[in-house]
């Protein structure tokens, strides 16, 4: 046994050199403990290339670290004894290293920070839990925000993180005299030929062995892990960012709402797995994006949508996820009880929009925030599925899903299974919605200017059918109740045809 002061741990997401773990930490003293773990690997069927890029921007920043000084106990997952688990890991490593104290930055999800708490109890060493100041409003901080209002709205919460950080602020105002540009980013695209892509990086030998390892031990997970592109160290994803910036930020704003066939990307910047596992620093990548709108190099609305995506809905998110656990997952507000259907996993659907979405999650491990709120999340929703089922799915998915953000986006926003909590209204929406936003449904075999029959688009009938079976839920809130008063004017021939369609279809499923 060879003691050390402090056994720092340092987990998948928090590839930070900053990580407050390791800032009070000594190089000469102390030793980082990295593992890729099957338990975490595999608590949901991670999308193949989300656990490839975790794996190997795990041992980059571990090489990383080595270079700046620190001694660094790295466990792949086939070295030998691996049991498999943080607590197996952190056992081992304790009667390995013998030391003083173990050190982690608060885990992200609930799970883990439960499994942390036992700890100190379990191996009879001293565990300190340090706060994860990447983030810019605590936990503590944001239950402090939420106590005592009626109504969580992210907005309120934005305007204050805002005037916290002083981006695009002029004083005491609010850059360009409002804070919200939303209504100005609701355009739909056309194809464009030159239309920018995020970067691509070819996989490097440390890459190339995760792809290996992965393709052997995951082989039944969902998704395509070839081609395999991301960026897997500070540098490149630093690169991904600054191309992002150049390239697609100015038309981000108009165009963040578009949907093409064929462009899973447009104008997104495709960072979001980034700044989670901490490659990109969030509050740096925001004051980019201001110091380039001052620079007159991209409009407000384009920098004000980004911004508010992270400052704003990023931070919320994990504050009503810390606020609201253990138990949040269960909320089912509607009492939907289908299954999940196979084509979330296949893709194997007539309804182009559908099959869109999920033949690029299927590829890529990535879609745009309207493909997921508004096609797979909007479906689900007015199709009955279960939330939980709706929940696991994204977090399978999505490269850049973490429960703290994911949870919260599925549960409160997409299926409003919190009951308004998080959401001002369901984000529930007709096939015409589809049809504004994208070119999807000039190719879809079905007719999206059809409520009823066989050839009609589902989202229509389905639509319906859920403001009619939960009117009750929903009649009350101020932006569904006319859409209640509208299906109460249809006449009751139509209504049963609506009810009849949406049956047949979901029968089908």
């Amino acid at each position: 046994m060879t003691g050390v002061r402090n056994l720092i741990l340092v987990l998948g997401d928090q590839l930070t050199r900053g990580l407050s773990s390791i800032a009070a930490g000594d190089p000469a003293r102390d030793r980082v403990l990295m593992a890729e773990v099957h338990d975490e690997a595999t608590y949901v069927r991670h999308h193949k290339k989300k656990i490839a890029f975790l794996f190997s921007a795990m041992r980059h920043f571990a090489a990383e670290l080595r270079e700046a000084g620190w001694q660094v106990d790295y466990v792949t997952l086939d070295a030998d004894g691996n049991t498999g688990s943080f607590t197996g890991e952190v056992e081992r490593a304790v009667a390995a290293r013998g030391p003083e104290r173990i050190v982690v930055t608060e885990a992200g999800e609930w799970r883990v920070a439960a499994m942390i708490k036992g700890w100190e109890e379990r191996f009879c060493v001293p565990v300190d839990i340090l706060p994860d100041d990447r983030f810019l409003s605590s936990i503590e901080a944001f239950a402090a925000w939420a106590d005592g209002r009626k109504q969580l709205r992210m907005e309120y919460f934005y305007r204050e993180m805002r005037k916290k950080t002083g981006l695009l602020m002029d004083g005491s105002e609010p850059a360009g005299g409002k804070w919200n540009f939303d209504h100005d980013n609701r355009k739909p695209a056309k194809t464009d030929l030159f239309m920018p892509r995020p970067n691509e990086i070819a996989p490097d030998e440390t890459t190339q062995g995760v792809l290996a390892l992965v393709a052997d031990r995951f082989d039944n997970h969902f998704g395509d892990l070839a081609p395999f592109t991301f960026a897997v160290t500070r540098g490149d994803a630093e690169d991904a960012f600054a191309a992002f910036v150049d390239k697609a930020l100015p038309r981000f704003g108009d165009y963040q709402d578009a949907m093409l066939a064929g462009e899973p990307f447009l104008y997104h910047s495709v960072i979001a797995l980034y700044i989670n596992a901490g490659l990109l620093d969030p509050l740096k990548v925001c004051a980019a994006v201001e110091d380039a709108w001052r620079a007159g190099d991209v409009p407000l609305n384009a920098a004000e949508g980004f911004i508010r995506q992270i400052i704003g809905w990023r931070e919320y998110v994990r504050g009503i996820y810390w606020l609201k656990m253990p138990g949040y997952e269960a909320s089912n507000f509607f009492g939907h009880k289908r299954p999940l259907p196979d084509f979330y996993w296949t893709a194997e659907t007539d309804m182009m929009c559908l099959r869109e979405a999920i033949t690029q999650t299927k590829e890529l491990a990535y879609a745009h925030h309207i493909q997921r709120l508004m096609v797979t999340g909007n479906f689900a929703m007015l199709a009955g599925v279960d939330p939980a089922e709706v929940h696991e799915w994204y977090l399978c998915v999505y490269a850049d899903a973490y429960e703290w953000v994911e949870m919260p986006n599925t549960i409160g926003m997409s299926q409003f299974a919190d009951g308004g909590l998080l959401a001002s209204k369901p984000y529930a929406a007709s096939g015409a919605y589809i049809n504004r936003m994208s070119d999807y449904c000039g190719n879809c075999r079905y007719d999206v200017k059809q409520r009823t029959g066989p050839e009609a688009c589902p989202f229509n009938a389905l639509y319906w059918g859920f403001v009619s079976r939960n009117r009750n839920r929903i009649g009350n809130n101020p932006r569904m109740k006319q859409m209640v008063r509208t299906y109460d004017r249809f006449d009751g021939d139509e209504q049963e045809r609506i009810t009849q369609s949406a049956a047949a279809f979901l029968d089908s499923l």
